[in-house]
Parts: C-alpha cells; structure tokens; sequence
C-alpha cells in the first residue's frame, strides 16, 4: 500500500470521481523527464497520506480521452479531485511542502 495505482481511460470515473476521499492525479509519460522527476515525491506522499488520499498515475499517451477531457496540455500535471471535481491545478515539478499544502487544503 502507499503507492500511486495506475489508472486508465476506462476505470477513472469509478476510481477518481466516486471516491470517498481525495485523490490525486498525476498526468504523466514515460519519454517526460520532470515526470520522472516528481514520481518519487508522490510516492513519499503516498505513504504519507494512506488512508487519507489516493494517489494514481494517468499516461496521457495510452489514455488521451481522460488527458483531453480535463486539458492536460503539459506534464507532468497533477490534479487533486474533492467529490468528484478538480479542487487543485498543479503543473510541473513544484517542492513536496507545495504539494503537501494543496492536499491538506483539499482534506480541509
């Protein structure tokens, strides 16, 4: 436990919009090289906030619909949903104690 499940097109509406507590997105490639860079800070996050927020990974490249859907123009992208809407817009790598205030604004 405690790390980001990888989610698709086809399970997002039910993992990420019906969840009972925040989630957070990230938007990310395997060829994009700031996404490698925050993968490791969403995984100490992960640990961090189990039980309290989910944490998934979306590749844009195989799930362009849900990508499309919410306008990931960039990534890495990192969206926190709350009942099932975005609450928190987060492009690019940004210092864990950034992300860690939007996530306690979204448990807030």
């Amino acid at each position: 436990m405690g790390e980001p499940i990888a989610i698709d097109d086809n399970d997002f509406d039910q993992i990420v919009l019906q969840a009972e507590t925040p989630v957070l997105v990230d938007f990310w490639a395997p060829w994009c090289a700031p996404c490698r860079l925050v993968a490791p800070v969403v995984e100490e996050l992960a640990r961090e906030y189990e039980g309290r927020v989910s944490f998934t990974k979306l590749n844009v490249d195989q799930n362009p619909k849900t990508a499309s859907k919410y306008g990931i123009m960039s990534i890495p992208t990192l969206l926190i949903f709350k009942k099932g809407k975005p609450a928190s817009h987060i492009v690019g790598f940004r210092p864990k104690a950034e992300l860690k205030r939007s996530l306690d604004e979204a448990l807030g």
